[in-house]
């Protein structure tokens, strides 16, 4: 009888054991699946971080750039047409999930897939706007979408949508980001990007919620307050794009509004995000984070508090460039370990991981990214 129950213990703690390690699997499976990385190489090798945070983490996606930042030299991911397309081949190859390709090729002065690589010329938003031709705008929109279709590129964070209130801001208005300061405008001439991107089964993200165009600060570098220029029509497009099931999926910004929180900028904002974005706004689709690297957030958090607060405010995906002060080849499993360990203390639900993990698969299944 003894040798009975000691054996139906040992029975019953093997297979709740393997259960609950199965369910940490797939936990860890779900936090991968939020994660946008950034990497460095033009080709993939075996030997890249990359290839074993897509083969063997399973995350849900790479972020392409042509200059890296902490080396100061180029190239990093991008040198002509027929290598990105392979090198996004590669990529795909090896994921056991189809992988989020995302790039920001917004044109101007944020033009990744440059013309001295043998893309085409692009212009400015504001160039556009001024133009405020919707054929011209649909040229460059149309042309844009191609060159990402036919690399393989997937999901474009672009259109920017923030309303150009403040012309010399450093980050939006200098470098003319903004199609206008006319929020009309603004729609009328994302709305084309967005359609056109759609049209060749790419994803477009308009940004920067909930508006950066009167910031007078880089996020890039440090803390951008906007308590004092926002205006209400900063969120018009982004009413509107909701309102007319446009977006899939809108970026973050790392303002600062007392307003909307006291305590932290829109990226980490619980009432930002859920209070305004989704619940007075109806958004129902992926919220991305603006990158994770910038000074805003990583001069002022530490990773586990930046992923704790992200998360349950309503981000989705955490895009996670490696390309700022530093680059870490362990950035992507320190960022699931992190979350998993954020989960396990009860300081994210897992059904906040289960209802981003669902949004993603919808619109990895809605743009064929299956």
């Amino acid at each position: 009888m003894k040798k009975f129950l000691s054996f139906l213990i040992t029975t019953v703690c093997f297979i709740y054991g393997c259960k609950a390690q199965d369910t940490d699997i797939e936990l860890k499976q779900k936090i991968a699946q939020m994660l946008l990385v950034g990497f460095r190489g033009t080709g993939l090798t075996p030997q890249n971080h990359i290839y074993n945070d897509i083969k063997e983490l399973g995350i849900g996606g790479v972020i392409l750039f042509e200059y890296d930042v902490p080396s100061q030299s180029r190239p990093r991911n991008i040198a002509s047409p027929a290598q990105v397309r392979q090198l996004i081949k590669e990529l795909q190859a090896i994921a056991p999930v189809p992988l989020f390709i995302a790039i920001d090729q917004e044109g101007g002065r944020v033009d990744r897939l440059k013309n001295t690589y043998g893309f085409p010329v692009t212009v400015s938003a504001k160039y556009q706007g001024i133009a405020d031709n919707a054929a011209v705008t649909k040229h460059y929109a149309q042309q844009a979408a191609t060159s990402l279709a036919s690399a393989g590129v997937n999901l474009n964070f672009a259109p920017c949508v923030d309303v150009d209130i403040n012309p010399d801001c450093p980050v939006i208005g200098r470098l003319e980001r903004s199609f206008s300061s006319n929020p009309q405008k603004v729609i009328t001439h994302a709305g084309i990007w967005i359609n056109e991107h759609q049209a060749k089964g790419i994803i477009a993200c308009p940004k920067h919620f909930p508006g950066h165009g009167s910031a007078t600060a880089d996020t890039h570098l440090g803390v951008a307050d906007v308590s004092k220029t926002w205006s209400e029509k900063e969120l018009m497009p982004y009413r509107y794009f909701i309102e007319q099931q446009m977006a899939d999926m809108i970026m973050t910004a790392h303002v600062y509004n007392a307003h909307f929180d006291k305590d932290f900028p829109a990226t980490m904002s619980k009432a930002t995000l859920t209070g305004i974005l989704r619940e007075q706004l109806h958004f129902q689709g992926v919220i991305v984070s603006d990158d994770l690297a910038m000074g805003a957030i990583a001069d002022h958090y530490t990773l586990e508090e930046a992923f704790e607060k992200a998360v349950n405010a309503g981000v989705d995906i955490l895009c996670l460039s490696n390309n700022g002060k530093t680059y870490d080849p362990a950035l992507a499993k320190k960022a699931i370990d992190i979350i998993f360990a954020l989960v396990k203390s009860g300081k994210i639900s897992p059904e906040v991981i289960d209802a981003a993990y669902n949004r993603i698969k919808e619109i990895k299944e809605k743009y064929h990214i299956h």
